[in-house]
């Protein structure tokens, strides 16, 4: 089976949330599923219902916690940066049907690495290899690499009236 390039970015809500949804999917087809979650280190809901996955998804996090209001740190580019080495070898092992670099789109904006090193990468997966790449401010290089982009629009969100993230919903 040929496997494609997925860009889902934009301001709205839904991004992960989409493919971590299609990993599920891929998951119930019998198939093995690396999920690299760049920027985010923290805890959040889906580790929880992932773990039910083990078998067949892999998720690991290379990032710190949420610098997204402030400058990325030293730390945070290291993080960004192993992740990026380790997704290469995880392409390359032929192990996985599927790869979800979540949030590689913001690690690109923050400069924890290049959108040249993200094409480097997406032309490095293998012809079988299903590639999903999330994020709000894809790069054109990116999306214009990608054979699916959807673009999630933010119309109205209740966070601008004060709702704090919630747990299973935004966490």
């Amino acid at each position: 089976m040929k496997g494609y390039v997925h860009v889902y970015t934009g301001d709205g809500k839904g991004k992960t949330t989409a493919a971590i949804g299609l990993a599920i999917r891929a998951a119930g087809a019998g198939m093995r599923v690396y999920i690299a979650q760049f920027v985010k280190g923290m805890h959040y809901s889906e580790l929880d219902s992932l773990d039910r996955y083990a078998d067949l998804i892999t998720l690991k996090q290379y990032g710190r916690d949420c610098f997204i209001e402030k400058e990325p740190e030293q730390e945070d580019i290291q993080a960004a940066r192993q992740g990026l080495e380790e997704v290469k070898g995880v392409l390359a092992s032929g192990d996985y049907q599927m790869v979800i670099l979540d949030e590689a789109n913001i690690a690109t904006w923050y400069k924890l690495f290049s959108p040249d090193e993200l094409v480097e990468l997406v032309r490095s997966k293998p012809e079988s290899v299903e590639l999903i790449i999330t994020g709000r401010n894809a790069d054109p290089k990116v999306i214009a690499l990608a054979d699916l982009v959807t673009e999630m629009k933010e119309i109205k969100h209740y966070y601008h009236r004060g709702v704090q993230a919630r747990a299973g919903i935004e966490t």
